[in-house]
């Protein structure tokens, strides 16, 4: 009976060295395993330094020679809206605006001089127009971000041009007479009006069609759909509501519209509109150009307003693309590395599934007792 049970404590002694050799090896594939999956994470714990290091690499990789045909395609309907904005602005131009009633009474504020433009209509376009082109050309110029040029100079055009076409149409709606209306009427000063009391103007016929076109003031319109555009796009650029407080960043976004208000007050002292003009072109051209800007760039005050939407789409592709190559290359590790462990259990199983190896070492542990004890 003793030796029954020497060789059962032999046995179940046995049996523990072997489990707890599985075991050990058993926690040691785990960890590895645990160690590809968690790898599995790396691309969402760097994607901070990820997206870093993929903004450096993207600056200058997307010029106009690589990428500027393909983007001028992709936003075909846009230019060929601009063209329709343009043709529409012409007949705007061209046809009579509604002549207005003006009698004896109203010409006591329509008697300003009739002075000559401070400002020339041909210097309009190369303030508000050239002068935004070339500074997104510079722009470009020193981070080769063709999204950024295209994008500027499309959302620019669209703000000049739909200011022009909603000014336009208000003029010639409004057909509101000029502060110095009586003298486009009435060149030489002599005045007359018909039965019904309203003027019978014998000025030149284009001046007169000038006269009647003071309600919104074009020139205010387009300066601030221009210089505002601009103002909004360098303070994106330059990072003006960074929280740090540099005002000398405001001073910068400000002189653009400090220009247009005084293309604005320049329309008032050349007597050529009213201050209300003055005021309704100011707005609409803010209103046009900042909804333009926000249609192609973030708000100023985002952290990601110093490029366009589309560059950054460009970029979280780029990033994700990345990402998935990263997790298939680790999610095979992790598959290999559960391959592994399951091929060392099925070996230790082979090894002492149900006991076999364990009872083989018993029966002979059992038969040198049985032999030492005869």
């Amino acid at each position: 009976m003793a030796s029954w049970n020497s060789a059962f404590l032999l046995w179940f002694k046995n049996f523990r060295n072997i489990f707890q050799d599985l075991s050990s090896k058993r926690v040691e594939n785990s960890a590895s395993a645990s160690h590809c999956l968690s790898s599995l994470d790396l691309p969402l714990i760097d994607q901070g330094n990820k997206e870093q290091k993929m903004q450096e690499v993207h600056l200058g990789s997307h010029t106009v020679r690589s990428h500027g045909a393909a983007l001028a395609r992709t936003h075909m309907h846009d230019w060929l809206i601009l063209l329709l904005l343009v043709v529409i602005e012409v007949i705007l131009y061209i046809i009579h605006p509604f002549y207005r009633f003006v009698g004896k009474d109203m010409m006591e504020d329509l008697r300003y001089p009739f002075k000559s433009n401070t400002v020339p209509v041909w210097a309009v376009p190369m303030y508000a127009v050239l002068l935004p082109m070339l500074i997104f050309l510079f722009v470009y110029i020193r981070r080769k971000d063709v999204y950024d040029l295209h994008h500027a100079v499309l959302g620019l055009l669209f703000s000049i041009l739909v200011t022009a076409v909603i000014t336009d149409s208000i003029k010639n709606a409004v057909g509101r007479p000029r502060p110095d209306f009586f003298w486009r009427c009435f060149p030489d000063g002599k005045d007359a009006y018909d039965k019904w009391g309203n003027v019978i103007c014998h000025g030149n016929k284009s001046v007169i069609k000038e006269g009647h076109k003071s309600f919104p003031s074009g020139h205010t319109s387009w300066s601030f759909a221009g210089m505002g555009f601009l103002s909004l796009y360098l303070s994106g650029k330059i990072k003006v509501f960074d929280r740090r407080g540099h005002v000398a960043k405001l001073c910068v976004i400000f002189l653009p519209l400090l220009v247009a208000s005084l293309v604005g007050i320049s329309r008032v002292d050349d007597y050529w509109h009213h201050w209300q003009d003055v005021f309704a072109g100011g707005l609409i051209g803010l209103v046009v150009s900042t909804f333009c800007y926000l249609q192609f760039f973030p708000p100023p005050y985002d952290a990601n307003g110093w490029g366009t939407y589309a560059y950054f789409r460009v970029l979280e592709e780029s990033i994700a693309n990345t990402t998935n190559t990263a997790n298939a290359g680790n999610l095979q590790n992790a598959i290999a590395g559960e391959i592994q462990i399951a091929n060392q259990e099925e070996e230790h199983s082979d090894n002492g599934f149900m006991g076999m190896h364990l009872a083989r070492d018993s029966n002979s542990t059992m038969g040198d007792v049985e032999s030492g004890k005869s």
